[in-house]
């Protein structure tokens, strides 16, 4: 998980580190097959995309899913979207030493 963590760090992402959503930013979770990765938007852009459309939050989510999911890949990552949409799910490599 501290692989996953500091590449993200490194590439600019902000890293939130409660769990309970109170904070806009990228959390990063421990799972059992891996590490998952759910990305919460500040109250000013939800109420912005609110009032564009609904449209506009899923669209930015897309692409924040996309841009963490293609750096963790080029990294050497297997990256996998769960079922709901909701999380990013970096699966374990049993090639690499786990992570604390």
């Amino acid at each position: 998980m501290s692989e996953v963590k500091h590449a993200l760090t490194q590439a600019g992402f902000h890293l939130a580190e409660d769990a309970d959503n109170r904070h806009p930013g990228l959390r990063v979770m421990p799972a059992p097959s891996g590490v998952l990765i759910k990305w919460t938007a500040s109250d000013g852009f939800t109420a912005l995309a609110a009032a564009r459309s609904r449209s506009s939050g899923d669209a930015m989510k897309a692409i924040v899913q996309a841009a963490v999911s293609g750096l963790l890949v080029q990294l050497g990552h297997t990256v996998t979207e769960s079922p709901d949409g909701a999380h990013l799910l970096v699966m374990g490599n049993s090639s690499r030493p786990s992570d604390p």
